[in-house]
């Protein structure tokens, strides 16, 4: 998918005008009108979700730890409140690997995916808003 992104010296993408990729919380909260993802809504901004993911609310899913408001995983995807970005696997995976402060598999691929991207990444988590600073995350 092509989000109008160039490569800059090192490789990694950047887009004329931030956007944010939604970790796997922002995106439940944000498919659920949650009250937590007003400031997202303020920021005028596009809005990316990650194959990470997706593959994580299937994992969820599969496991009971929640349930998916009447739809599946391919139909959250295709929502028009935000765009699915598919970056280089191996690239994006080269990125992860360099982030061991995080035994967190899907914790560590969304992260290496903003990263990559030179995106901000919109969560709720402790532990990814203290690891990557103001500048990089949106707290919900």
């Amino acid at each position: 998918m092509d989000v109008g992104l160039d490569a800059g010296r090192d490789g990694v993408h950047q887009q004329a005008s931030p956007v944010i990729l939604l970790d796997t919380n922002a995106l439940i909260w944000l498919d659920q009108s949650d009250k937590r993802v007003r400031p997202l809504l303020k920021q005028r901004r596009g809005l990316y979700i990650s194959p990470a993911s997706l593959l994580e609310l299937q994992f969820l899913s599969e496991a009971g730890r929640i349930r998916l408001s009447e739809r599946d995983v391919n139909t959250l995807a295709d929502d028009d409140r935000w765009m699915l970005d598919d970056p280089p696997a191996a690239a994006w995976f080269a990125t992860a690997a360099h982030l061991g402060w995080t035994r967190d598999p899907f914790d560590r691929l969304l992260a290496a995916h903003a990263q990559f991207r030179g995106w901000r990444l919109a969560t709720g988590d402790r532990s990814l808003l203290e690891q990557l600073g103001p500048h990089h995350s949106i707290e919900l």
